[in-house]
């Protein structure tokens, strides 16, 4: 069975092992979760590979050249060098893929590397990214973030993004928004999606979604993917197992949203998981136990056919 995951933080660690003259082959590295192998052994047809600068770590001064590396990294390291790793420079490009090929979709998590640039935003389209978060968890010039105190919404600029981003059939991400600026990309996207998110009423984390924005995506058509991290799937643990995803899947499905739902791991950007789900080729065995709970039909629109309804084209 096939599998579609809407974020993953790859970028990020093999850009850090580059900054450390460290090489880290993406084919193999075992510190990548996402590495081709585990990509291959899970059966994951499509991975998202989101351009993340940290924020608290990286100067306003270097957070452009920091994107554009990470740019050049999934460019020259995961396309370039492997043949059967597909760019999606179009969502219909996702039809195409032949047996055998996985597809790489470029994202952006949080807009801090473009400032107030929408050229760079115009920029960052031309390299293929596809979904654009418009916060990490603070706040920036486009918008406050999930534990941003203030809680304030979308800026000017902000809303600019999300009207570019509808313009080039680019996803919105509201995985990392607060609360306020989740209902103004709701009322301006046309293409939202949560794609690393899980839901607050079981596990009550900043980063997880009240029922009305359950409610809201699901009457968008917007795929809700849920996050395989312990510490928003279950309140105050850093450990959980495929039950504890089950409850989330089974509030949405109560919510109707069963043909929302689809998965956006974090791999690479988490210490803690699921057990027997460490890395991407632990799909093989989550997709089994979910099985056990649910039909293969549901199984299978969770994995992969979920979004292939719901993306652009």
């Amino acid at each position: 069975m096939k599998v579609i995951d809407t974020h993953c933080d790859a970028l990020l660690k093999l850009q850090t092992a580059k900054l450390q003259h460290r090489n880290l082959d993406f084919r193999h590295a075992p510190e990548i979760e996402t590495n081709l192998q585990r990509l291959e052994a899970g059966n994951v047809k499509v991975q998202f590979f989101a351009i993340f600068v940290n924020p608290e770590k990286i100067a306003a001064t270097d957070q452009w050249k920091h994107a554009q590396e990470q740019a050049a990294i999934f460019h020259e390291e995961i396309i370039a060098k492997n043949e059967h790793v597909t760019f999606i420079r179009d969502w219909k490009d996702i039809h195409t893929l032949a047996p055998g090929e996985i597809g790489a979709v470029l994202t952006l998590e949080g807009a801090e590397a473009i400032g107030n640039d929408i050229e760079k935003l115009r920029t960052l389209y031309q390299m293929g990214v596809k979904s654009v978060g418009l916060t990490w968890n603070p706040a920036n010039l486009c918008a406050d973030g999930a534990e941003e105190p203030r809680g304030a919404g979308l800026t000017r600029l902000g809303k600019e993004v999300v009207r570019l981003n509808n313009a080039n059939d680019v996803l919105t991400d509201v995985s990392h928004l607060s609360v306020k600026a989740f209902w103004d990309v709701m009322e301006l996207a046309a293409y939202p999606v949560a794609s690393h998110s899980n839901v607050r009423a079981i596990c009550d984390h900043p980063r997880n979604l009240y029922d009305n924005q359950l409610q809201a995506l699901i009457a968008k058509k917007a795929p809700i993917h849920l996050a395989l991290y312990p510490v928003f799937l279950k309140q105050d643990a850093e450990t959980a197992t495929v039950a504890d995803l089950c409850k989330h899947i089974d509030h949405i499905c109560a919510l109707g949203g069963e043909k929302n739902i689809g998965f956006g791991s974090d791999f690479d950007g988490i210490s803690h998981y699921i057990d027997h789900v460490t890395d991407a080729s632990g799909y093989a065995y989550l997709l089994n136990e979910l099985q056990k709970h649910y039909s293969e039909e549901q199984v299978r629109g969770f994995a992969y056919q979920n979004f292939m309804h719901l993306f652009p084209g």
